[in-house]
């Protein structure tokens, strides 16, 4: 149908809503049941099968398509199956070199035993400059206009701590 010759559709009066409301109520019949749409669940291929030999093969091409989380979420757990391969490993030589604790060996085992801590140390200096690189910024004010009050302002930084922490105080009179 065509859009440029419809009429325009009006609302319908009281009256006419109520008999379209029965007319339809009318038609429908609530007690008949309702008919299944039949769908195949299977599939018999009826070709010839040759009597001796292979079956020649049939193409199933394999359209799936990985989604992105998916494949980070494989690559994440090789990194972490990875890496606790690598813990477990470093356990095992620190057990093992523990079983081997004898006067001569003591020099070496105290390597041994300080080894994770100092590489954790570093670990933890690292990341405790990143984080305080982060944080720093440069803020940048740019004040346009008379100036009327002087104000004198100090400002005492003070650096301490494993992870860097400053504190500033700033005092204005």
């Amino acid at each position: 149908m065509d859009n440029a010759r419809r009429e325009p559709v009006q609302p319908f009066s009281e009256e006419a809503a109520e008999q379209e409301a029965r007319r339809i109520l009318s038609a429908w019949k609530p007690d008949e049941p309702a008919k299944p749409t039949l769908t195949a669940t299977s599939f018999r291929d009826d070709s010839d099968v040759p009597k001796i030999g292979d079956t020649p093969p049939v193409p199933q091409p394999d359209s799936r398509i990985v989604p992105r989380w998916a494949a980070a979420t494989a690559l994440v757990s090789v990194a972490i199956g990875a890496g606790s391969t690598g813990l477990g490993c470093a356990a095992w030589l620190v057990m093992k070199g523990l079983s081997l604790v004898s006067l001569p060996s003591l020099q070496t085992f105290g390597l041994i035993i300080l080894a994770p801590f100092v590489g954790i140390a570093l670990a933890a200096v690292a990341i405790g400059a990143a984080v305080a690189k982060a944080e720093a910024g440069a803020v940048v004010n740019v004040f346009k206009g008379a100036v009327d009050i002087t104000h004198k302002t100090e400002l005492n930084s003070e650096t301490r701590g494993l992870f860097a922490r400053t504190r500033n105080v700033v005092r204005s009179s």
